[in-house]
């Protein structure tokens, strides 16, 4: 199956006063750039979940939120700084000595100076909240994987379209070239008459018309386009992470179009081969937001 790049995926994970929720979205990107977002007593977690997301993504710009919260009554402590307190008492009691103050220092006074009382969180069992975390990551992932590959279906489709479509415009130009030559001939063959008024020289007609089809033959470029057309097409239902392979394709047979239009001396022609390059852009455009 072919995955766009563009996806979302969310899921939350609530066990007792904890939750945890896990967002996902992504846009194209040439290859894969994670950015997490998370409260920093996940940090930890970091390299694992990189991990467990490189499972699911092969490319693309990845942003990734996760938010934790945990209602539980023994969540965090308070921790007296009793060292603190003490430099905070014996500096403020030289104060008062120094400049002939009242000491009317109080407990209620002393602890509220910074630092004296502090709060810090509970030392958690990380086991238990990793697996709640993976737990949301996962599902999170599966969700978000499912957009990529519907919407990559939908790309898969519409470029195979595109595709038969360019078919056409090759097989055209092949029927028409033939008689381009031919058509070539005979105005030649006009020309001349007109200008000399007598019998024609068929040999130099003839050395004049071989030139002119080996200028504007172009039945190696078609072969070679029909090929990348297929090769696209079988890509494209074989599936996978094909992104960067039909990308090079695409400039291949972007090269071969030109090359095409180059030697057109045939006005239908050249106005096929300009919709078969604005169908190979479409086509490159839409490679952009493949995995």
């Amino acid at each position: 199956m072919v995955k766009s790049m563009t996806g979302f995926g969310r899921f939350e994970v609530a066990e007792g006063n904890r939750k945890c929720t896990v967002e996902i979205k992504s846009v194209n990107h040439r290859y894969l750039d994670l950015n997490i977002k998370m409260p920093k007593k996940l940090n930890f977690f970091e390299a694992a979940i990189r991990n467990v997301l490189k499972e699911y993504i092969q490319r693309g710009k990845v942003d990734v939120f996760i938010t934790y919260e945990d209602l539980t009554e023994q969540n965090v402590s308070i921790k007296y700084n009793h060292d603190l307190a003490a430099e905070y008492l014996k500096y403020l009691r030289q104060m008062a000595e120094e400049f002939g103050l009242d000491d009317d220092i109080r407990v209620s006074t002393l602890s509220r100076y910074p630092e004296v009382f502090s709060m810090e969180d509970v030392d958690i069992d990380e086991e238990e909240l990793w697996n709640m975390l993976e737990k949301a990551i996962r599902k999170a992932a599966e969700g978000f994987v499912e957009t990529r590959i519907k919407e990559g279906e939908n790309l898969r489709n519409d470029m195979i379209s595109k595709l038969d479509g360019m078919l056409k415009h090759v097989d055209f130009i092949a029927e028409r070239s033939p008689a381009i030559v031919q058509e070539y001939k005979q105005r030649l063959e006009e020309k001349v008459k007109e200008l000399l008024e007598s019998n024609v020289d068929e040999a130099r007609i003839l050395t004049e018309v071989t030139i002119f089809a080996d200028k504007s033959c172009v039945d190696e470029e078609l072969v070679r386009l029909r090929s990348h057309i297929e090769t696209t097409k079988e890509t494209l239902m074989q599936g996978g992470s094909v992104g960067r392979k039909l990308d090079f394709i695409a400039q291949e047979m972007n090269r071969e179009a030109n090359t095409t239009l180059s030697k057109a001396n045939d006005l239908e022609i050249s106005n096929v081969a300009i919709e078969l390059k604005t169908e190979i852009e479409k086509i490159r455009e839409q490679i952009q937001n493949i995995e």
